[in-house]
């Protein structure tokens, strides 16, 4: 299907780049809005656009109070699923609401007020999406930290985000083991220099937390707080700041504002997700990253759906049937997740044996996104599901899709290795290294003319600079991606991979140069390199190739463990870093740059002509069959 077809989703389209205002002018009245907008698009500060300036709002009233006065409080707003402590509980927007007003009060009792930063580290509880909801509601901006991060990483994101309160949990809970959340939230706030002034912890029955001077229990503030009112803010305001990986190691603090999101995710939950009120969405994320922020969270109860917030690995040991399972138990009409999650089930059951007696009726469309979907993936779902399994390409950056396959605007036909085309709003093209326009089919680096549309980032949290220099400074009047790829003659985007050094593991973006920065202060290492290598499970794993200091005597079995053990502790299980290699030498420039662009394309398969700077061409060689190697 060409993009100057006459279908719905052309006609969008080019509305959209055509009349934005217009465009998204009509999208914002499917939000209630204290105060109208003066103004769609205000490009008067450019490269800084704003969204819906002179609105006022609130999120959560959008999300939760609205549907209740609608008489709808007793929809299912949200289905919490735990096999890792045997519960299943549900919502409705009326209880929901309530307990989101009461946690506010309790918020709000400890000096939290619009502007304020409330820090989030929590498991896959519902009072996580409670803590987010009641942060809203006060018009306070949250800061969720994936539970998986080390109290090094989530120290920095304090410091960052400078917030009043620390919300988080005495553990989480994961197949086969209780991590124990209080005691990594007690040393990161040793080792940050910002002090919050309290940290609100849930107690959970599997392993109580000891409270110290500063600490609050959950129960006991809500139990003697006075439920909160929504508060208006404006649609400029921050909503949330949420952490990527930064190539200089240091996080940067995305802002999504509270007008632009709510307006671009409530258009995407029906027309590229297709599903409405009443009807089960199920993104198998975690509330920590992007996608646990817009699909599990705010686009689904923006629409007045019903979100499923799953705590556990819904696949491998001991349940790789989970899937199955909860799609039949909820009556989940679309899935959303990632391509790691059905390679791992391909692995532990090709035959989706497990499928047996789950009765899979009400799925109608598989969404897959975070990382790059593999046509043997996209095969096998297809052939086992016999639905449609949807690529849709996004980054925390923008919140929502660049390119997908529009269900709800116009079903489109599927083309494997493609995320499908570009939605409204998103004016992507493909770029040579002059920031000239590449031909159809040919690769390039792919760029967003601005402006971007709305709930995508207006800038860094307290970094305009930074925004500017990582995002816009390559070429001008572009947002750079840092994915390459192309755009075939159909309007078909591919996406082929980074092109810095953020690696996806399992869908979550990683900073190889902060991985770097740990494995450099071993003792025994003179230099390293951390490079993403194929992985048939996660998509990419870190490895690092390191040069020991000359006299250096270490095993190095002995020096993979301590090394592992240091990505460990300072950034998080979730890296999945396991992998050291010693090696003689790193291929560098004769000014002494290590040439990693040159190594990441030959671990990529699309090994690069050696540079003509290159100091010794011999050490590629070497190099070669250990960065081709698989995990």
């Amino acid at each position: 299907m060409s993009l100057e077809s006459t279908g719905p989703y052309a006609a969008a389209y080019a509305r959209s780049l055509e009349d934005p205002d217009g465009f998204w002018g009509d999208a914002a009245t499917a939000i209630d809005w204290d105060v109208e907008p003066t103004t769609v698009l205000d490009g008067s500060d450019a490269p800084y656009y704003r969204w819906f300036t002179g609105g006022r709002l609130n999120t959560c009233w959008n999300a939760l109070d609205r549907h209740v006065e609608a008489g709808l409080g007793e929809r299912v707003a949200l289905i919490y699923d735990s096999p890792v402590t045997g519960t299943v509980d549900t919502y409705t927007y009326a209880r929901l609401r309530d307990e989101v007003a009461a946690f506010a009060g309790g918020l709000r009792s400890l000096g939290v007020e619009a502007g304020d930063r409330v820090v989030l580290y929590m498991p896959m509880v519902p009072q996580a999406v409670i803590a987010m909801l009641a942060t809203a509601r006060l018009g306070a901006v949250h800061s969720v930290v994936f539970g998986g991060f080390a109290p090094h990483e989530l120290a920095i994101r304090i410091d960052d985000a400078t917030p009043k309160v620390v919300v988080s949990a005495s553990c989480g809970i994961e197949p086969g083991r209780v991590v124990e959340y209080k005691p990594m939230l007690d040393r990161a706030l040793e080792l940050a220099t910002h002090e919050p002034s309290a940290s609100v912890v849930l107690q959970r029955p599997q392993a109580a937390a000891a409270m110290g001077e500063k600490d609050v229990d959950w129960d006991e503030l809500v139990a003697r707080s006075e439920p909160a009112e929504c508060v208006s803010v404006a649609a400029t305001d921050p909503l949330y700041v949420l952490y990527t990986s930064g190539t200089t190691g240091k996080p940067k603090g995305i802002v999504r504002d509270n007008g632009g999101h709510a307006v671009a995710l409530a258009w995407t939950m029906e027309n590229v997700y297709g599903v409405g009120p009443g009807e089960v969405f199920w993104a198998a994320s975690d509330v920590g990253w992007v996608v646990g922020h817009s699909y599990i969270v705010y686009a689904p109860l923006l629409v007045g759906a019903t979100t499923v917030l799953y705590e556990g690995k819904p696949v491998g040991t001991p349940d790789a049937g989970a899937f199955w399972r909860v799609i039949a138990d909820h009556g989940v009409k679309a899935l959303f997740t990632a391509p790691t999650a059905f390679r791992a089930i391909k692995k532990e059951d090709s035959t989706a044996s497990l499928r047996a007696g789950h009765d899979l009726s009400s799925l109608a469309t598989l969404f897959l996104a975070g990382e790059r979907l593999d046509p043997d993936t996209y095969h096998w779902a297809t052939d086992i599901l016999g639905i449609p399994v949807v690529d849709n390409w996004w980054q925390t950056e923008t919140g929502w899709p660049i390119a997908a396959n529009p269900r709800g605007l116009e079903p489109m036909p599927i083309k494997p290795g493609s995320p499908t085309v570009a939605m409204p709003g998103y004016d992507v093209q493909v770029l040579d290294e002059n920031g000239k326009p590449v031909g159809p089919g040919e690769e390039g680096n792919i760029c967003i003319k601005l402006p971007l549309p709305p709930g995508t980032l207006p800038t860094l949290w307290n970094d305009d600079h930074r925004y500017v220099d990582s995002y816009l400074s390559v070429f001008n009047g572009y947002y750079t991606t840092g994915d390459g790829g192309s755009i075939d003659a159909d309007g078909y985007v591919f996406v082929m991979g980074r092109t810095d050094d953020v690696i996806n593991v399992a869908g979550h973006r990683l900073s190889t140069g902060s991985m770097e920065a740990v494995v450099a202060t071993h003792p025994m290492v003179a230099e390293c390199a951390v490079i993403g290598v194929h992985d048939q499970l996660k998509g990419q794993l870190p490895r690092a190739f390191v040069v020991l200091k000359t006299g250096a005597d270490i095993d190095p079995e002995q020096l993979q463990r301590e090394i592992v053990k240091s990505v460990r502790d300072e950034i998080g299980p979730v890296a999945a870093f396991k992998s050291v290699v010693v090696v003689p030498a790193l291929p560098k420039t004769r000014s002494g740059k290590i040439l990693r662009r040159t190594m990441r394309g030959i671990a990529d398969g699309r090994p690069e002509a050696p540079p003509s700077t290159i100091e010794d061409i011999g050490v590629l060689d070497v190099l070669r069959p250990l960065l081709q190697q698989t995990d």
